[in-house]
């Protein structure tokens, strides 16, 4: 079975093509960056030939999906000889609300639920309904599924997920906190286990999805029990262009300065907050802003600092929750490539046991390792997430089951 599996983030897409029989084979593998940003552009690596690099404009999703699929079909780089190889689909879905606490195989009832949420995930669930929509043109009939990023954060405990407002409101609503990234939070922990030798089920972890968007959560034996996004993504963190936490009385307060209406707030919240206001336009790529920064730049200094110490913030809090913690995890691609970014969010945390060794830090990206001292009484890592891998396990498990049901 080959497998193209899709994650679409807020302003990329990653991709993997895998042959699946015994075991997972990895065909090709890629990502989109900066979509609708300038600078854009389309990566692809293949074993043992050439990475390929496509610098061109992509201003959505729909024409990044569209230039993944011309390149793993394009007869000089042998990928695929045509689209129809593919057997079946697997997605990343941000929001599933309560309608969804498992994979499912998409249907029109699906797709019309994750239509319903697009007001809770603004800048995720319509790219989710883009790859979908995209792929029911391209490879009509092939079999879809959908991996729900709220899924693993059904284990948080009622006082934990719900808000301060009238149950009632919870009861008639569905209003509580969700949480997202959860295919990533659940993969980088028991990679970390398995790579320390450790009994997930004994430990206490802390893990850092630290991405143009971005969470943590707390995992106790496992299970998560806390983390920082809610009932949308836009809370905790502050990200690429959202503001995280934002006082609710600011949403009123600018409405009535600033003469806009309640979604051009909701647009300023989502769209032109977070890193990207902070350093006052300049960017909200962290890249950019690192360099910057280390440049001597005010406004890219500004937006850092305010960022990792949100990090930090809910880094402490989390160990409080957890009654103590055993593990750190920074992952992403922001988390897995941005030194400075580590350093500044781990620094000055021996309160709690992490001591960061920061030459090793400062020297690693884009691998699974420890970047703590010998003496630090928490272990601290850098751990590659792998969202599409657990997608991909998850599409050929629906799938199967589904075939072995039709064939009895």
């Amino acid at each position: 079975m080959k497998v193209l599996i899709l994650n679409c983030g807020s302003s990329s897409i990653k991709y993997q093509l895998l042959k699946i029989d015994e075991d997972y084979n990895l065909l090709a593998k890629g990502q989109i960056d900066r979509i609708g940003n300038s600078g854009s552009n389309i990566e692809q690596k293949v074993d043992g030939k050439e990475t390929i690099v496509v610098n061109t404009d992509i201003p959505d999703h729909t024409k990044g999906i569209d230039l993944i699929l011309k390149l793993l079909a394009d007869p000089k780089h042998a990928v695929l000889n045509f689209l129809q190889e593919i057997d079946a689909v697997g997605h990343r879905i941000v929001h599933g609300g309560e309608y969804f606490s498992d994979s499912v195989i998409i249907n029109d009832y699906v797709k019309e639920k994750v239509a319903e949420l697009v007001d809770l995930a603004p800048l995720h669930n319509p790219a989710n309904l883009h790859g979908i929509e995209a792929m029911e043109r391209l490879l009509p009939g092939k079999p879809q599924v959908g991996v729900f990023d709220t899924a693993f954060h059904q284990t948080m405990p009622e006082k934990a997920y719900l808000y301060g407002i009238p149950y009632s409101m919870y009861k008639k609503y569905h209003i509580r906190r969700y949480g997202f990234h959860g295919t990533s939070h659940q993969f980088v922990a028991e990679k970390a286990c398995e790579l320390l030798e450790w009994d997930i089920t004994e430990k206490k972890i802390i893990t850092c999805h630290l991405g143009n968007g971005a969470s943590i959560t707390a995992i106790d034996k496992g299970k998560s029990i806390e983390t920082s996004m809610g009932f949308t993504p836009n809370y905790g963190l502050v990200m690429g262009t959202r503001s995280g936490v934002v006082d609710p009385g600011i949403i009123e307060y600018l409405m009535e300065h600033e003469k806009i209406s309640l979604s051009d707030v909701v647009e300023l919240l989502n769209k032109k907050s977070g890193m990207f206001g902070l350093s006052d336009g300049l960017s909200s790529d962290m890249r950019d802003l690192a360099e910057a920064m280390l440049a001597g730049n005010e406004d890219a200094a500004r937006a850092l600092n305010s960022y990792a110490h949100r990090v930090k913030h809910y880094i402490g809090a989390y160990a409080a929750e957890l009654n103590g913690v055993d593990l750190v995890i920074m992952t992403g691609g922001i988390g897995e490539n941005n030194w400075l970014v580590r350093e500044l969010s781990l620094s000055n945390m021996e309160y709690i046991g992490i001591t960061l060794n920061k030459e090793m830090n400062k020297g690693l990206r884009g691998c699974d390792s420890k970047i703590c001292t010998d003496c630090s009484r928490v272990q601290v890592m850098i751990i590659q997430t792998n969202e599409e891998l657990v997608i991909a396990k998850e599409t050929v498990r629906l799938v199967s089951s589904q075939k072995k049901t039709i064939s009895n």
